[in-house]
């Protein structure tokens, strides 16, 4: 019961003083609001990240590549055609598509118009694993084209509409430098690719598009790396370990010298960074939670001065030094938790916003504000038993005398 009344006196105070109690709770709104928000956003990005993983068929994608050592790089450390083929005969059930990596960026001018192609080598059937890309006009690149090194492109549907004005531009031709040649590439096909998270990101005027991948090296070059896509009801990780293990033995270099980087590892790092910066900022953020907290000591401090002489009449009326104590602690406490679930609202809003400009998901974690709002309430504790404190000593006789 007495509880119940000194939440009653608690609210009444700081009813009289509406402004001086949301100036009180500013510091607390900020803070909570800055570390929600934060925290929002980058759950938002994590989730966001992992579900533009998980449609690239991510779980699948493996690249093995090499470590750059003291003594370099020797011509047959690279991956050539006879690698591939050795690794696909090792493990033709794990492997489901393999390439040896190759690309090329080359300005393209047709008529006025201008533009950069980031070119990537694949081989047949790619198509049928990169899930985002989805062919609409056409046909990808086939095995004939990579046997002869064709002159062909597949290029996605943004660049045939600013380049040629129309959506099936097969047939249509390109010229591009590749490995110095300047080469005119036939338009085989026109792909789509799915709206995702990135899509807003490129505004360069570059366009992506594919080649057969032994159009991008030399006849008797090697590849630096090996894509591939393997067994997705398989351990990736291990699967990974196994390719890498392979290509040493059958290359014969040291341990270590190849090393596999999986999907599934980037995504993990990707989330580590993004956790490590948004535990980073957030706690920046929560520095105002201290400005607040001293921001209600000090608002407390004048409220017992200004209630010297209720506090005296209490007392001399029976009220016991606890009494006192509960009754400020709790105004202190409600000052602070008023201000944590107005700052909560805010910064929910705040995330909400900014991840549908953005066009992603939000993602609200509901330990967070749980967390937020028992953080606000410990500071309006902690900040408030000093002044409480002081109004629980005063004297009463020295109270009622208080002018």
């Amino acid at each position: 019961m007495l509880l119940i009344e000194n939440i009653k006196l608690a609210l009444s105070a700081i009813r009289v003083n509406k402004m001086r109690s949301f100036l009180t709770m500013l510091g607390i709104i900020i803070g909570i609001s800055s570390v929600i928000a934060i925290t929002s956003i980058g759950d938002s990005a994590k989730g966001a990240v992992s579900k533009e993983f998980e449609g690239y068929n991510a779980n699948m994608y493996i690249m093995v590549n090499w470590e750059m050592t003291e003594d370099g790089i020797d011509a047959r450390d690279f991956f050539y055609k006879d690698d591939l083929e050795a690794l696909r005969a090792r493990f033709p059930d794990k492997i489901k598509y393999s390439v040896l990596g190759s690309s090329a960026s080359s300005e393209a001018k047709i008529g006025r118009l201008k533009g950069k192609f980031e070119m990537s080598g694949i081989d047949a059937d790619y198509f049928n694993f990169d899930v985002k890309n989805i062919l609409i006009h056409g046909r990808s690149i086939n095995k004939s084209d990579v046997a002869a090194r064709k002159e062909v492109i597949v290029i996605e549907e943004k660049a045939a509409k600013y380049f040629f004005n129309k959506e099936d531009a097969v047939g249509q031709t390109i010229p591009v430098t590749i490995l110095g040649n300047n080469v005119d590439l036939t338009v085989v096909g026109v792909y789509k690719q799915e709206a995702s998270v990135f899509s807003g990101l490129n505004n360069s005027g570059n366009y992506s598009a594919y080649i057969p991948y032994t159009l991008g090296l030399n006849p008797d070059e090697g590849a630096s790396y090996i894509d591939i896509y393997a067994d997705e009801n398989l351990d990736q990780s291990a699967q990974a370990e196994e390719f890498a293990a392979y290509l040493t033995k059958i290359k014969k270099v040291q341990d270590g010298f190849y090393r596999a980087d999986t999907a599934e590892s980037q995504l993990g790092t990707i989330n580590t960074i993004l956790g490590t910066l948004s535990i980073a900022i957030g706690a920046i953020a929560a520095i105002s939670l201290l400005v607040g907290g001293i921001g209600i000591m000090n608002i407390m401090l004048v409220s017992v001065t200004e209630r010297t002489r209720e506090i005296g009449i209490r007392k001399s009326l029976g009220a016991q030094t606890k009494d006192i104590l509960t009754q400020f602690l709790i105004e202190a406490m409600i000052l602070s938790v008023i201000g944590g679930m107005i700052g909560t609202g805010i910064g929910i809003g705040i995330a909400a916003i900014g991840m549908s400009v953005a066009g992603i998901s939000v993602v609200i974690n509901p330990m967070v504000i749980v967390v937020a709002v028992a953080f606000s309430a410990f500071v309006g504790i902690f900040f408030g038993i000093f002044p409480a404190r002081k109004a629980a000593s005063l004297d009463p006789i020295e109270a009622l005398r208080y002018e």
